[in-house]
């Protein structure tokens, strides 16, 4: 399953590849970008783990940028 979300707050072009890389490492996802330029994430993963990725993605985003949130 393939979902695009909006970022809120993404502040730092750095941080947004950090989150990437966080992301992409979480099992069950195959494929996850975050786009600074037009506050997106994309995220690619196997359809049963899917909302357990994205809670572990919401989880790894505010590690990084306590103020930046996925727009559900």
């Amino acid at each position: 399953m393939k979902k695009k979300y909006k970022l809120q707050d993404l502040d730092c072009a750095h941080c947004a590849a950090k989150m990437e890389d966080a992301i992409n490492k979480l099992d069950g996802v195959n494929k996850a970008t975050v786009s600074f330029m037009t506050q997106k994430l994309t995220v690619d993963a196997e359809d049963e783990k899917f909302d357990e990725v994205m809670e572990q993605a919401a989880k790894e985003i505010s590690k990084i940028e306590p103020d930046c949130k996925i727009q559900f």
